[in-house]
């Protein structure tokens, strides 16, 4: 059984409009949610400052018709998952977990590596492939001028 760790969303042009027109929360603003439930029920709840800055982060990118995706950086994803967020083959994700760059562990016969690590990889493939791409930029800058 796979469980898919990425689920975007995203807003219609009606719903994106109704976003961009709420206030932006500051620090120090206080936040509440109202909830009116489907029997009726009403009630208010305030929101702690940390989420209350992540739900603001959360629309800002919704406004701007951009999907979104809630993760948890402690949650265990399989191989396949983890090919999807670092862009890599599955076996390539496999071989990275053999080699010791992506930690993991096995649940039966299954290997799960935490979001985290596979976040933290992400970003040092990221750091590389700039770092090639600007050694490859050089190097066709020196091919042209004849160095």
């Amino acid at each position: 059984m796979t469980t898919q760790v990425l689920k975007f969303v995203e807003l219609t042009d009606k719903d994106r409009k109704k976003v961009q027109g709420l206030p932006a929360v500051a620090k120090g603003d206080k936040l509440e949610m109202h909830v009116v439930h489907s029997s009726g029920r009403q009630e208010t709840t305030s929101v702690p400052p940390q989420a209350a800055a992540l739900i603001g982060t959360l629309l800002e990118h919704l406004g701007r018709g951009e999907k979104v995706a809630v993760l948890v950086g402690d949650q265990e994803i399989s191989p396949n998952d983890a090919a999807s967020i670092l862009g890599m083959s599955r076996p390539t994700v496999v071989h990275r977990m053999e080699v010791g760059d992506l930690p993991f562990r096995y649940v039966g016969k299954h290997r799960r590596a935490k979001l985290k690590d596979v976040l933290a990889l992400k970003s040092k493939v990221d750091e590389q492939q700039t770092a090639m791409d600007a050694l490859a930029e050089e190097t066709e800058k020196l091919m042209r001028n004849g160095l």
